[in-house]
């Protein structure tokens, strides 16, 4: 196969992908219509089978290329640790605020949506987004704060649970105030709840005297 025809090809799976996710989203995986898909891809209904066999796959498939794209920007944002500097406190909040923000992206409020509707069908999928996405980042953030912690910035004894407290303070209020995912959190706003986070768990972590 020539790079074109290739390039062709991956481009296309990409676009099939990318309608399902919305038709899924939208339709639910119980009514969505691999016609629809086709539909909305711009690809003949037979280019969807002959790309991911059945229905079910293309679910399958569907939902782990959403979990790769969330666990690149979540990796991306904690990455921003290696370089803390001299005020930790706003590296932090940059960091907690772009994890707030991936969390609240349109797309991840449908996968969680889509994942708490079709888990008893597909428990797969849970594993596969825990596993998958969920666990990395936090071993990532986990790890950063076991460097800070080094450095002499904070004062932990264990980093997992450091990591699983400022999760916890991130997310813990975005549900309610987004009236789960119905409702957008401004910008400011968002940033102000990193700041919240991040002043608790500083307060709970600063080193010893």
């Amino acid at each position: 196969m020539s790079p074109q025809l290739d390039r062709g090809r991956i481009d296309k799976r990409k676009d099939i992908l990318d309608a399902a996710f919305a038709v899924f989203a939208r339709e639910g995986y119980p009514q969505a219509r691999v016609d629809q898909i086709a539909a909305e891809a711009g690809v003949a209904k037979a280019t969807v089978y002959n790309h991911f066999g059945d229905k079910e796959n293309l679910f399958r498939e569907t939902i782990a290329a959403l979990s790769e794209r969330a666990l690149a920007r979540n990796l991306a944002a904690v990455a921003l640790l290696a370089k803390a500097g001299d005020d930790l406190p706003a590296t932090l909040t940059n960091v907690g605020t772009r994890l707030v923000d991936c969390y609240c992206d349109p797309q991840s409020w449908a996968l969680r949506r889509l994942l708490y509707a079709e888990t008893p069908q597909f428990p797969d999928l849970l594993e596969l987004t825990q596993v998958g996405v969920a666990e990395p980042v936090a071993q990532a953030l986990a790890d950063r704060l076991a460097r800070l912690a080094l450095e002499g910035d904070i004062d932990i004894s264990d980093p997992v649970l450091a990591a699983e407290h400022l999760t916890a303070l991130l997310t813990g209020p975005l549900e309610a105030r987004s009236r789960f995912g119905t409702r957008r959190i401004p910008r400011l706003e968002r940033k102000a709840i990193a700041e919240s986070a991040v002043g608790t768990f500083l307060s709970a972590f600063a080193p010893r005297p």
